[in-house]
């Protein structure tokens, strides 16, 4: 099973959420931090990475002596990746996406592609004394500086996943394609939210995201009696569940300034996420017998 836990705005506590229902889970867990501008699950479960890989995406090189300048490549790129200026062809691999349709409709055969990389993936393992007695596989992806492709990046850590067990994606924030990457084919979406006003608006376009998706869903509110009820009522009204409150506590904050899990500062919350993904369980085994 695949749970993404997405938001629709940074800072909610999607982290967090992803760190610690990731110890508590009594089965074998993989977590992917997909969040590949900015990682920060490690901070929490300190892995030992024993593997490491590239990210690469092929990019148009040409070749000057085979090109007759016929601009096909230019019209086909919808992307304004590729220029034909005079006799010169540009190209600007920042705005590449690696479709190869320059290469498949080049009469000359003249553009091959050239690798480009753009960030790495890096594997390795959760101590048990850290992932509650059981050796937790984790795998992040980690975009480079200057890239802006996230979504390769987020596909090639999702190969990563565990097909026999569960398997947890800390998704980037916000609802682009980044998040789209995160999200699809999961087994259900667990979106983070918080009770203010911008926690509403950026979890309703999340929502509607989720929805386009087809995905099953539920909510965690996180800081729970700070602001107010608006998202419950926005929750009721839209029929999607809450499936468990994080209450706006000095002692997580101080934990989480140190890098620290719920679980480990206030012990009753393991129980609370075991809750949550037996609700989780059974939202998704709901939805398979429906269909």
């Amino acid at each position: 099973m695949i749970i993404s836990i997405a938001s629709g705005k940074g800072g909610t506590g999607k982290t967090t959420v992803a760190t610690n229902l990731s110890c508590c889970i009594p089965e074998p867990t993989t977590l992917l931090d997909c969040d590949v501008e900015e990682p920060n699950a490690h901070l929490f479960l300190n892995p030992d990475f024993t593997g490491r890989e590239n990210v690469i995406a092929p990019i148009p090189g040409i070749d000057d002596a085979k090109c007759t300048h016929c601009k096909k490549c230019m019209d086909i790129c919808r992307f304004g990746a590729i220029a034909v200026v005079a006799k010169k062809v540009l190209t600007f691999p920042e705005l590449c996406h690696s479709c190869g349709g320059c290469m498949a409709i080049c009469p000359e055969g003249a553009i091959r592609g050239k690798d480009r990389i753009l960030g790495i993936i890096e594997t390795g393992f959760v101590h048990p004394q850290t992932g509650r007695g059981k050796k937790i596989r984790f795998t992040r992806g980690l975009m480079d500086i200057g890239q802006v492709m996230a979504p390769p990046i987020i596909r090639q850590v999702r190969t990563h996943a565990d097909p026999k067990g569960v398997t947890i994606i800390d998704a980037p924030p916000g609802t682009s394609c980044p998040v789209i990457a995160a999200m699809k084919g999961a087994d259900f979406v667990l979106l983070v939210t918080e009770p203010t006003p911008f926690g509403l608006y950026d979890l309703s376009l999340a929502v509607e995201t989720v929805k386009i998706l087809d995905i099953p869903h539920g909510l965690v509110i996180n800081r729970a009696g700070m602001g107010n009820d608006d998202v419950k009522t926005y929750a009721r009204k839209e029929k999607i569940p809450v499936l468990m409150e994080i209450f706006f506590d000095r002692k997580i904050a101080a934990a989480y300034s140190k890098g620290e899990l719920i679980i480990s500062c206030l012990p009753e919350y393991e129980k609370k996420f075991l809750r949550l993904y037996d609700d989780i369980k059974t939202l998704v085994a709901q939805r398979r017998q429906a269909r």
